[in-house]
């Protein structure tokens, strides 16, 4: 459904830490800064980018929105929380953990990265 997500940074540098950690930990190569200062991640036909605003203005955390990134078991859930709080990232919401949403149980952890963009490794265990 997705070709790419883009995220706003302020420190590209900071953010590269943090993302090279929690990504690292889930099997994405270390992301690439791009000519025009953008910070790249390839895996699986997809990409994701961190940015500096483009309009000049100081980046922002959405309010209300989160970037999930799947990942293969709990296990890996808890080593891209783990990557993440030592990389500068902080715990919000429950502890990772078992969930049973709508959608079957699911393993989730949430995070934000340094520049507040609420992010979850979910993991689904056993669809509905």
């Amino acid at each position: 459904m997705f070709s790419h997500v883009v995220l706003g940074a302020n420190d590209i540098a900071q953010a590269k830490r943090f993302y090279d950690a929690i990504l690292g930990a889930i099997g994405v190569p270390e992301g690439v800064v791009d000519p025009l200062g953008r910070l790249v991640y390839s895996h699986k036909g997809g990409r994701f980018l961190i940015t500096r605003p483009l309009n000049g203005e100081p980046a922002t955390h959405a309010n209300g929105g989160t970037l999930g990134f799947a990942v293969d078991s709990p296990e890996q859930a808890d080593a891209w929380y783990a990557a993440g709080l030592a990389h500068g990232g902080m715990a919000i919401e429950d502890p990772p953990g078992y969930r049973h949403p709508p959608v079957g149980k699911v393993y989730l952890a949430y995070l934000r990265d340094p520049a507040g963009n609420k992010l979850c490794a979910r993991h689904l265990v056993e669809a509905n």
